[in-house]
């Protein structure tokens, strides 16, 4: 299994250079460090008195991992879950905040063992979640993946301008789609025509 510091590193990857997409809430973006995370921080890296899409654009690889490190993976005690779970759930919480935890309290919840749905890993959610875990442990982090995938469809069914992070313009899968899927076992990937079947309604 990969350590941290190595998911950390390929989340950077994933998350590329600085964007600034209008139809992405999270605003100016570098290397998956979004303006409010910084200005939560407080991050004013040019030390001019605000935190803007300057300070964003001199985020480093180094600080990125970093953040997500501590902001991400530490501070929502992903790390006292089961290992398998680590790289799926870290990712997820950088992608989308604590849905990521709601997701996986929903499906351990699903599975038998029910915990608040409320993002936070406390005691209850470690618990239900090693419960499930060792009832399936060579496949809790397929089911957790396709719930994410799941989860980015459900998003772009309601939301229009969310489609284009789901599919190319080409009518390929688009970024979440396969962001989800690098952790989810290829026997479970979509393929090309359950893909097209899956989003002939946004035609």
């Amino acid at each position: 299994m990969p350590n941290v510091q190595e998911i950390a590193r390929q989340i950077v990857i994933r998350e590329g250079g600085f964007v600034e997409d209008p139809d992405d809430p999270g605003g100016a973006t570098k290397h998956g460090v979004t303006i409010h995370t910084m200005r939560r921080l407080g991050l004013d890296l040019d030390q001019d008195g605000d935190v803007d899409r300057q300070d964003v654009q001199r985020i480093s690889v180094q600080l990125a991992q970093e953040i997500f490190i501590r902001e991400y993976f530490e501070k929502p005690r992903i790390g006292d879950l089961p290992e398998p779970l680590h790289a799926t759930v870290f990712d997820m919480q950088v992608n989308s905040g604590s849905q990521a935890v709601r997701l996986l309290q929903k499906l351990v919840s699903r599975m038998g063992f029910p915990c608040a749905v409320d993002g936070i890993i406390g005691p209850l959610t470690i618990k239900a979640v090693q419960g499930a875990f060792a009832r399936a442990k060579d496949h809790i982090a397929d089911a957790y993946g396709i719930e994410r995938r799941n989860y980015y469809f459900s998003l772009a069914d309601r939301r229009p301008s969310a489609r284009k992070y789901c599919r190319t313009r080409r009518g390929g899968k688009g970024g979440w789609i396969r962001r989800a899927e690098e952790f989810i076992a290829p026997r479970f990937h979509m393929s090309a025509s359950q893909f097209r079947e899956r989003i002939a309604k946004w035609a």
